[in-house]
């Protein structure tokens, strides 16, 4: 497996569990495998839905500020990586 930095954490919001996300390289679609890392983070998921400005949306870009449900809790300067099959 492949793992590229995609974007850094800027924000959590605790109730409903969503994080807001710096997109910094690439892309990232609905349906991606990500991994976010940190000092106390270190989890995997699958995005299931994204949103830009409360629209949902199918796919971000690098300057793309995000937000997706995550299953835990994530911090701010956290990084999340795009998982790929090699």
């Amino acid at each position: 497996m492949a793992e590229l930095k995609v974007g850094e954490v800027v924000k959590f919001f605790a109730k409903p569990s969503v994080a807001a996300v710096k997109i910094v390289a690439g892309d990232l679609n609905v349906g991606d495998k990500v991994k976010f890392t940190g000092h106390t983070t270190d989890f995997e998921e699958v995005i299931e839905s994204m949103e830009i400005n409360n629209q949902k949306v199918e796919k971000a870009v690098a300057g793309d500020y995000i937000g997706i449900k995550t299953s835990d809790r994530v911090r701010p300067g956290d990084e999340m990586l795009k998982v790929t099959p090699d």
